[in-house]
């Protein structure tokens, strides 16, 4: 009885170690990497503070934003010494909103925001979000 526990313990185990890497070999450096590809361009003047309240994705502040969720890459650069994982904001958190439009009309920021854009879609297809993947491509592609 003890062996058939044991065995069954371990494959558990063995599920939960295999069931957490499905999301992608996203780690902190991934981000770290995408931060330091596209920071430098972005373009902070007029830029706004937004607390995160319980419940907020930084999908739903885009939206309030900029009033498309697939932009959340922009507030996520921006706010890069506070967010390191998109998946992973919490409640109290500062985040810096910057104005989308004068990235957009800046040649070298309209640049990075489609970069870091298409970065972020990789990182929704390796997290098995395609839909979103794809439409943050599209979107990064028309700029």
């Amino acid at each position: 009885m003890k062996k058939v526990l044991f065995l069954v313990v371990l494959i558990a185990c063995t599920l939960l170690v295999f069931s957490c890497r499905t999301t992608g070999d996203v780690t902190d450096d991934t981000f770290r990497r995408i931060y330091a590809r596209h920071a430098g361009n972005l373009i902070l003047d007029g830029a706004q503070n937004y607390t995160v309240r319980s419940g907020d994705t930084l999908f739903q502040i885009a939206v309030s934003f900029y009033q498309d969720g697939l932009y959340y890459p922009v507030i996520m650069l921006a706010s890069r010494d506070t967010v390191l994982d998109p998946d992973q904001i919490a409640p109290g958190m500062v985040l810096t909103v910057p104005d989308l439009q004068v990235n957009l009309d800046n040649p070298r920021s309209r640049v990075s925001v489609r970069g870091v854009m298409l970065d972020c879609a990789d990182i929704e297809e390796s997290r098995g979000r395609r839909d979103t993947a794809q439409r943050m491509r599209t979107l990064a592609n028309s700029l």
